[in-house]
């Protein structure tokens, strides 16, 4: 995930600047509130090579807003460490030399204990800067939200990586106690929603924030076409499942069946069969499956296979936003505390269900730029664009997204043979 800001609006009112020093506190403060279940050991291990240790992430956001907002913004400012921005930038190559992704998990040291002191210390010169920013230039504003929305990313990631990491352990630990849930009435079944083909401005539409990826906004032609309703459930994959799905090469890209024999996959990622019985690794401990729930977990691969399985198709990209543009932006999101995908609630025919939370979903569109896309220039500017390559996009956000970070227009992008994150998909076909 990630990107660069386009803003419009480039000056604050007095009510305006104290909303934003509003929402950078409680994005910082969240970000604690997410690390707090665990315990210091729990911070410092690395699950797997895509993943990252919750003090890594906890470090790396303050490292960012160290390096893009208080470095050249904050007259007189003093680094905390000059060793941490080897150990804490990401992918910058214009800012030198880092700690290799996969070794993150190495990093015993800085202790967890001179992390916070270098986030409260990164904290209270943010402070000091928007106290004498009163009337703040329009690139300190645009870095300003960069940083926030990036910090939201991070928020994201922690969880899927502490699952993740849990579901690594003989253990199954729980990052939660299991919350009381009323028992959802049964799934409807899926419908269809037709939608007209015609030319559609794609893109964001350049009021308020949104990463690089976003633009520029374009138009594109679309054939008419179908779209489900709601997501595929975990009932609905256990038909593919028990239907031979990853034995049958037939349902597979060449890539991706290599992936399946190689990886021995059988199931999404942390599911469990256990005495006939399927069991699923959630952020509550290891939990009975919840049928009527999403599927999550899936890759490309797999999401491809159920479709071809299903005699459907994923939908574009382009499909997805002209679909979301019809639905609110609700769902289940970090702010509703489930911290899973929960199944689709009940709504009139004709509206789409569940296109915003739950589980990001995967498009047959490959991440590539936008017509007229240009990469800004500097570090920022290789947050996207070198990434626009052997990936496709998702949308929607997850149940673990905060949401005012999400829009109808946010691009996510994972490689397909990718699934720790909470990865879903619904299915469309062509009208016939």
């Amino acid at each position: 995930m990630g990107g660069l800001a386009l803003i419009l609006d480039t000056q604050l009112s007095a009510s305006d600047h104290g909303a934003m020093s509003d929402r950078l506190f409680e994005t910082r403060r969240l970000s604690h509130e997410l690390a707090a279940p665990l315990s210091a050991e729990d911070m410092v291990v690395q699950a797997m090579q895509d993943a990252s240790p919750t003090k890594w992430h906890l470090a790396h956001t303050t490292w960012f807003f160290e390096t893009f907002v208080l470095t050249p913004y904050l007259n007189g400012y003093q680094l905390f460490d000059e060793a941490f921005n080897y150990c804490f930038n990401s992918y910058y190559e214009h800012l030198g030399a880092r700690q290799p992704r996969p070794k993150r998990g190495l990093l015993t040291r800085p202790s967890l204990d001179r992390v916070l002191a270098y986030r409260q210390h990164v904290d209270i010169a943010l402070a000091q800067l928007l106290a004498e920013q009163t009337d703040a230039p329009s690139a300190l504003i645009h870095t300003l939200e960069v940083g926030i929305n990036h910090e939201q990313q991070h928020q994201e990631l922690m969880l899927t990586d502490i699952l993740s990491l849990f579901a690594a352990n003989p253990l199954k630990p729980a990052y939660r106690p299991t919350q009381p849930r009323s028992i959802p009435a049964p799934c409807e079944p899926l419908r269809w929603i037709d939608f007209a083909g015609g030319v559609f401005p794609i893109g964001h539409g350049g009021k308020g924030f949104a990463w690089d990826n976003e633009g520029p906004r374009h138009e594109v032609l679309l054939r008419p076409f179908r779209l489900a309703d709601r997501l595929i459930t975990n009932r609905e994959w256990l038909a593919f499942v028990a239907d031979g799905g990853y034995e049958t090469a037939t349902l597979w890209l060449s890539d991706g069946w290599a992936v399946v024999g190689r990886e021995n996959w059988h199931a999404p990622l942390y599911w469990e069969s256990r005495d006939g019985e399927w069991f699923e690794m959630s952020l509550e401990g290891l939990q009975p499956l919840n049928l009527d729930a999403p599927v999550a977990h899936v890759s490309y691969y797999e999401a491809d296979a159920f479709a071809r399985w299903s005699g459907k198709r994923l939908p574009t990209e382009f499909e997805w936003e002209v679909a979301a543009a019809t639905a609110p932006k609700q769902g289940n999101f970090l702010g509703t505390a489930a911290l899973r995908p929960m199944p689709a609630k009940a709504q009139p025919e004709g509206s789409p269900r569940q296109m915003f939370g739950d589980v990001w979903e995967w498009t047959q569109s490959a991440y590539l730029p936008y017509p007229g896309y240009r990469a800004p220039e500097g570090a920022l500017g290789e947050y996207n664009g070198k990434f626009m390559v052997g990936q496709h996009v998702l949308r929607g956000g997850s149940c673990v997204t905060p949401q005012d970070h999400i829009r109808t227009s946010y691009r996510n992008f994972f490689y397909p043979h990718q699934r720790w994150q909470f990865l879903g998909l619904r299915l469309a076909s062509e009208v016939a």
